[in-house]
């Protein structure tokens, strides 16, 4: 009996033994080719979106059945290898390269709508994308024009959120991506770790993306030092190559007439180097297809559907050596569902619940704080629009250089580790701003901007800004900003500033006039920050002054007043100048104590009154398509009514009652509205991603000095014409304007928000 009990349990193991090998037979298939048949190694070279050629070879290999066992790539190569290699059948991959935003991920610029209240209003002043710091006695930089977190985020919605790899042979094609160490300018072979980090660092250029880091080492684009990876694949273990070459030819003489083609000209020979010495280890039994694209560009991705078509008519011709290494229909579909089997290692987790977030946080904003921005809960399904817009909420805090995602399965579900990297060009910031604007009668007003800014002050991000302006408009200030909690809700802040402005006052288009405001003011605050788009603030405010005319004509009076004021103020504006869509909504009020001396002609000489002032201000856009409707609306009023002030309003200028110089109505109570059409020429016309706007407005609008004064049927009517554009570096306008009472101008604007 006994020796029967044994004979069972053999039979059972062997039994079961037979069962785990044919459960993990299809698993390992698509690694080793059968032996009846030599393994097919694909490589795929560099060459940016004349890529999408390769697609065109990947359909042509699988209509004939064509396996591939190994694949490696460099640059957009490695992109496609990579995808290829996670299980995406070339159909599938073309819908996402085809379907791809890849301009965005050329700019790693926060839009305006998604940075907070305060760095909003910064960046409307200071419109130069500026990226300078100064450390350790020294001004510093990032190492690349972009740092890349776009372009992240763009290889990561293609391939889906995947975990790191301890090995790409465990992909469903064993996979290699080659970069190249920027230290040694030796090829390095990413062979494990994450797929989107491996894609990512060998398409980084230099210089223009910053260097990827990966276990101690810089690395850049890998067609520096192997365009071509022959040797990588062969390395790898296939017995025949079919190689795709896209890379450039050179750059004829009569055309190497700019910095830039002499660039992309080193760039060439660089690539066309590595891939000759590669080219030289290919056999008689190996394939190279070269597609026709030398005249198409690297650069622009509108002719990806062209190289793809190209890339499918090169592999075509090369059918006769192509043709025998197919094999059967039924293999072929055994092939396929192997391939399947191996990736669902992978895709399966995709739908496990996120089981514990991580941070890797390298910055001194508080963990608290970014899991709040994060917004992402234990226990859900995650999916990439959701870690995109979850991404893009930390990131907007301004505070970081990268912000990335990494994912680990476990039994449990997934763990997601979210690493934030700080600026590596801080903690202290420049940054830079200019404006012209001409309205081609009187003097331009251009103004420079620049501000200085030290963070990380104190425990909670405490930060010391200071400003200069020197132009038009002269003006010096300095502020303290002081969070009073690590999640940065609340705020105290102390601010000083010494301004000089001119007051042009006119008669019927004609400056008779001119006033020199010089005004030293001093804030102490305390704020409340309810939501990334909105404040609340109050505090004490107290301001000195003289004002002094010209040539003498009217006697100089010295000012001085002491109060405090209550802001409320929201703002989710896509662009200031230009929106599309969001609102700005800014109430403000002042409790004042005003005296003035040197009045001549005026009963209040050497008053001293208190007075309540009111200002608010709203704009807002509604985006159709093409189209957007802007509408404004701003009203100002006082207590201190009919007496001598100069916390006045004024009105003028481009799409403020057009037709009118800027400033030019003046008065203690202001009524003004607007109603703006525009449309976008560029995007929907000229088809560009620069947008282009024809715009025009019917305005209403007036100022009045006493209450009594202010009526409705004393309106002003303007209307304007323009053509206008918005960019990173702030807006450009030229239009034209005139209202009902008789006024009308030209106007430029450079730089400049209205």
């Amino acid at each position: 009996m006994q020796s029967t009990l044994r004979l069972n349990l053999l039979i059972w193991f062997l039994a079961s033994s037979m069962c785990l090998c044919l459960a993990v037979q299809p698993a390992y298939a698509a690694k080793k080719a059968p032996k009846e048949r030599p393994t097919i190694g694909l490589v795929l070279s560099g060459g940016g979106a004349k890529g999408a050629a390769h697609i065109g070879v990947l359909k042509v290999l699988e209509k004939y059945h064509i396996p591939v066992d190994y694949i490696a790539g460099t640059s957009i190569g490695a992109y496609v290898a990579g995808m290829y290699a996670l299980g995406y059948n070339a159909d599938q991959i073309e819908k996402i390269m085809l379907s791809g935003e890849w301009s965005k991920g050329y700019s790693d610029t926060i839009p305006r709508d998604k940075l907070s209240y305060r760095d909003k209003q910064q960046r409307d002043q200071f419109n130069i994308p500026l990226t300078v710091g100064y450390n350790n006695n020294s001004l510093t930089s990032p190492s690349g024009l972009l740092r890349g977190q776009s372009m992240s985020q763009l290889l990561r919605h293609s391939t889906g959120l995947v975990e790191q790899f301890g090995d790409f042979d465990e992909l469903a094609i064993p996979y290699r991506a080659v970069a190249t160490d920027l230290a040694t300018s030796e090829a390095v072979v990413l062979s494990s770790g994450s797929v989107v980090q491996a894609m990512q660092a060998s398409a980084t250029v230099p210089g223009a993306l910053q260097p990827a880091l990966i276990n101690g080492r810089l690395l850049v684009d890998g067609g520096i030092a192997n365009n071509m990876p022959i040797d990588v694949v062969k390395a790898m273990g296939a017995d025949i190559i079919i190689a795709v070459d896209i890379g450039s030819p050179l750059t004829k003489q009569e055309n190497l007439d700019s910095t830039i083609a002499v660039l992309e000209q080193l760039s060439t020979m660089l690539t066309q180097a590595s891939t000759a010495r590669q080219k030289t280890l290919l056999t008689s039994s190996d394939i190279l297809i070269r597609p026709a694209i030398d005249n198409l560009s690297t650069t622009d991705f509108s002719i990806m559907p062209l190289a793809l078509k190209l890339g499918e008519d090169a592999a075509k011709l090369e059918l006769v050596k192509l043709q025998p290494l197919g094999i059967s229909e039924q293999d072929y579909l055994a092939y396929q569902a192997s391939k399947l089997q191996q990736s669902l290692l992978w895709n399966d987790p995709l739908k496990k619940p996120i089981y514990k977030i991580a941070f890797d946080n390298q910055s001194k904003v508080s963990e608290k704080l970014l899991r709040e921005r994060l917004g992402i809960t234990e226990g859900i399904i995650l999916s990439k629009e959701e870690l995109d817009s979850a991404l893009n909420r930390v990131y907007s805090l301004n505070k970081f250089e990268r912000v990335d995602a990494e994912f680990e399965d476990v039994d449990q579900g997934r763990i997601l580790t979210i690493t934030t990297k700080a600026k590596s060009w801080g903690p202290n910031y420049f940054q830079a701003g200019f404006n012209w604007e001409d309205d081609f009668t009187l003097d331009s007003a251009i103004t420079l901007s620049l501000a200085y800014t030290m963070t990380d002050l104190t425990e909670n991000g405490g930060e010391w800004r200071n400003e200069l302006e020197l132009g038009f408009k002269k003006r010096v200030a300095t502020e303290f900003y002081q969070p009073l909690d690590r999640d940065q809700t609340f705020y105290s802040l102390a601010r000083f500033q010494y301004e000089m402005k001119n007051w042009d006052l006119y008669d019927q288009d004609i400056r008779y006039f001119q006033l020199e405001n010089k005004v030293a003011q001093i804030v102490l605050g305390i704020g409340y920050n309810f939501n990334s788009d909105g404040i609340m603030e109050f505090g004490v405010i107290a301001e000195d002054g003289r004002v002094t005319s010209e040539f003498g004509l009217v006697d100089s009076i010295n000012f001085h007043s002491t109060g405090g004021y209550f802001k409320v103020a929201y703002d989710n504006l896509n662009s200031i100048s230009f929106p599309t869509e969001g609102n700005r909504l800014t109430f403000t009020s002042y409790l004042r104590d005003e005296s003035y001396k040197g009045l001549s002609n005026v009963s209040n000489t050497d008053s001293d009154d208190l007075a309540w002032q009111f200002e608010a201000d709203w704009k807002g856009a509604l985006k159709l398509g093409n189209h957007a409707i802007v509408g404004k609306m701003e009203l100002a009023t006082t207590q201190n009514d009919g007496d001598f002030t100069l916390h006045v309003a004024d009105l003028g200028g481009f799409l403020n009652l057009s037709g009118f110089r800027k400033d030019t109505l003046v008065g203690a109570h202001k009524v003004f509205g607007a109603v703006i059409y525009q449309y976008d020429l560029g995007r929907d016309v000229l088809i560009t991603d620069l947008p282009l706007y024809l715009g025009t407005s019917l305005e209403a609008g007036n100022a009045w000095f006493n209450r009594d004064d202010v009526d409705l049927g004393d309106l002003i009517f303007g209307s304007s014409l323009y053509l206008g554009t918005d960019t990173d570096w702030g807006p450009a306008a030229l239009g034209f304007g005139f209202n009902d009472s008789g006024q009308s101008a030209f106007y430029l604007f450079v730089g400049k928000n209205f």
